[in-house]
């Protein structure tokens, strides 16, 4: 098995040529790029093309929207040349809605995305729509009650799978070992697994950067969820657009090592902030409530005699589980987060029978 740390980098700089990762490297990719044809978005988009700046000016949204995503092709080559034969991929994505020049369309980011990995030879897998809960009282768009002018309103985003070449290979002992101890529970994954989450947005103010007053920082949970899902323990994880740093602190949350590149160097001290304000309380609390939901889950199906017996057994964390695969599960705490000018390094403990007690708040 591997070690009880884990080290997270963060790198100021465009995506676009990743030269500080080696080829087939990367275990997982995780991250959400600017939104084509979303408005806060141009400026970001037009510093890495004037001719994007260009097609705006003339109402020529076609072009603008094939230009930008043009430059997202230049990050997707780059992953699929670090990823290794078997790493997933997971692109969080909405869709746009814009008025060019008195015409409303659509513009839709996640085929466009799709198209460009299948160009690369890696394809899709099953996607998963993220509905995002909202409590706006005015959901349509349009003419409101009146027939054959309001449009449907947009309340979801896309989160797009793919895998480079085939099935992920464990072919040595400490692979195999390493894949069963990265389990999750089993009805974690039926929750997981489905494809439809519903799930809180989270807050998207910036301030003191030039480029863009809004983040599209998703949720913990749901960066989390998918590197659960799709990488081991002690896997590397990448964020070509690390923004506010969710990714990063979901990979120490996971036992991950994880890299990251943001291209406004203002995010260096938001994402640094993030992490350091972000307690090990609440990451900890959120490991432990894994195992409370657990043991819950374990009460109401004891409880209902029509249901199978339940035949296997955790000994780490001295509970019942439903399959022979989650045997050997192990969880980890955080103990400490060191902060480094532009690494972060993480220690753990296993969580068992006799650690019951979450580690006090250490982040220096």
């Amino acid at each position: 098995m591997e070690g009880n740390s884990s080290t997270h980098k963060i790198i100021i700089g465009a995506a676009q040529n990743m030269q500080q990762i080696g080829s087939n490297s990367i275990e997982l990719v995780v991250t959400s790029p600017p939104y084509p044809m979303i408005e806060m978005w141009d400026t970001i988009m037009s510093e890495q093309n004037p001719e994007i700046k260009t097609a705006l000016k003339n109402n020529n949204g076609s072009l603008a929207f094939e230009l930008m995503h043009k430059e997202l092709d230049k990050i997707w080559k780059e992953v699929e040349r670090v990823l290794i034969p078997g790493g997933f991929a997971c692109i969080n994505i909405g869709d746009a809605t814009r008025t060019i020049n008195g015409d409303f369309q659509l513009y839709p980011n996640h085929s466009r995305i799709i198209s460009a990995f299948q160009k690369l030879g890696i394809p899709n897998l099953p996607n998963i729509i993220w509905r995002k809960q909202t409590n706006a009282p005015n959901k349509f768009m349009g003419s409101g009650m009146l027939p054959s002018g309001a449009y449907i309103t947009l309340e979801h985003e896309w989160i797009l799978v793919f895998r480079k070449g085939g099935k992920r290979q464990f072919k040595t002992e400490n692979e195999k070992l390493r894949r069963k101890v990265s389990s999750f529970f089993w009805e974690e994954r039926n929750i997981w697994f489905s494809d439809l989450w519903d799930l809180k947005g989270t807050k998207q103010k910036i301030n003191n950067s030039e480029t863009r007053k809004r983040s599209a920082a998703f949720p913990f949970e749901l960066a989390y969820r998918l590197i659960n899902m799709y990488s081991l323990q002690d896997d590397t994880v990448l964020d070509p657009f690390l923004g506010t740093g969710t990714t990063t602190i979901a990979s120490i949350a996971s036992k991950r090592n994880s890299i990251g590149y943001e291209i406004d160097s203002v995010f260096s001290n938001i994402i640094k902030d993030n992490i350091k304000n972000t307690p090990l309380d609440f990451l900890n609390s959120y490991i432990q409530n894994r195992i409370e939901k657990h043991k819950q889950f374990l009460i109401e199906r004891n409880a209902d005699t029509k249901k199978k017996e339940i035949k296997h057994f955790n000994e780490a964390l001295k509970m019942q589980v439903m399959t022979s695969q989650e045997t050997e599960i192990k969880l980890n705490f955080i103990e400490k987060i060191q902060l480094g000018e532009n690494k972060i390094i993480c220690s753990y403990n296993f969580v068992s029978s006799d650690k019951t007690k979450l580690p006090m708040n250490k982040t220096t």
